[in-house]
């Protein structure tokens, strides 16, 4: 099968081996490889932030929202307070590009920090003051039941109880939803997505000049909850990062995220490398995994010798004609 898509099967069992776990490779839209469990659905972590950003999108479109540089303060009125009126000015777009100084002392706009406090308000002030819905079935009327998901799925991914918002699926059913956004929102000759979605999606890169947070604290919402982490994780992001896709840009130093995919990939990814979706449009694939013992993500900016940018290197490869380097 990987061959009648121009695929090499030797650089996909060494992916395989590489990423363990369970995955699998979608090529001119057919399944053209898969390892482990594919029905088994199991939390995605940080790779859900893409989609969350994919309704927020579908909000803008669709006329719930004005735009994403609305002010989240218009549906939750606490944040206009907060902090002497700092977290006023926090928009949509903020949230999704991991700028919005909640919870830290820069205001919005003024400094990166991957923050899942401000992913947990964005995920219910989406959810609850826009939608009015729980995110499952906003997830199910929008994608899920259009583009055929074949597997349980739930934004309570780990319990009600426990981080609502954290996405479970199967590795096959999150490989639809990337091969819905490589298709820029079109299945079996349906419009699922409005036309040009992902071309914003994509191109709201953080500038690679903006500084990271200092970290220092400011006050939250009461009763403020995260989606995992904590506010200030990582510094990689700038010149990476747009509506919680990472892209395989040029960041600080002059260094691409990773070297040796091409420029046009994009990614949603979890746990540092453990849960990832990958997209190549030049390639037409989509790859997606989880439970993977990849956890260097941070680290790939301008490395060659990540095990992310190793399994980058061998998806482009498995697409060359053998015996080409």
């Amino acid at each position: 099968m990987p061959e009648s898509v121009g695929l090499r099967s030797d650089k996909l069992v060494d992916l395989e081996k590489l990423v363990q776990g369970r995955g699998c490779v979608v090529r001119h839209g057919l399944m053209a490889y898969t390892w482990g469990d594919q029905s088994r659905s199991a939390d995605i972590a940080s790779a859900v932030k893409p989609v969350i950003s994919t309704l927020l999108l579908m909000a803008v479109r669709s006329g719930k929202l004005k735009s994403p540089d609305s002010e989240v303060s218009e549906v939750v009125p606490a944040l206009s307070e907060l902090n002497g009126g700092k977290d006023a000015a926090i928009t949509w777009r903020h949230l999704a590009s991991q700028t919005s100084g909640y919870g830290l002392i820069e205001k919005p706009g003024a400094a990166y920090a991957y923050n899942d406090f401000a992913l947990a308000l964005y995920y219910d002030a989406l959810m609850e003051h826009v939608y009015r819905q729980s995110g499952t079935e906003v997830f199910r009327a929008v994608v899920g039941e259009p583009i055929g998901f074949e597997d349980r799925y739930s934004f309570d991914g780990l319990g009600k109880a426990d981080r609502r918002g954290r996405l479970s699926v199967s590795v096959r059913d999150f490989a639809r939803f990337g091969l819905l956004c490589l298709r820029d929102g079109m299945w079996n000759g349906r419009r699922i997505l409005p036309r040009g979605l992902m071309r914003q999606a994509l191109g709201s890169i953080v500038a690679p000049t903006l500084p990271r947070s200092s970290g220092r604290d400011a006050d939250m919402l009461a009763g403020q909850r995260t989606l995992g982490g904590g506010k200030n994780q990582t510094p990689t992001g700038p010149g990476y990062y747009t509506f919680n896709w990472w892209v395989n840009g040029i960041g600080p130093g002059g260094k691409r995220l990773y070297v040796d995919g091409p420029p046009d990939l994009y990614l949603a990814g979890g746990h540092g490398g453990k849960r990832m979706l990958v997209v190549i449009p030049s390639l037409d694939i989509v790859v997606s995994w989880n439970d993977s013992p990849i956890n260097d993500h941070d680290a790939s900016p301008g490395n060659p010798n990540t095990l992310c940018n190793r399994a980058a290197k061998l998806i482009v490869e498995a697409a060359q004609p053998a015996g080409k380097p």
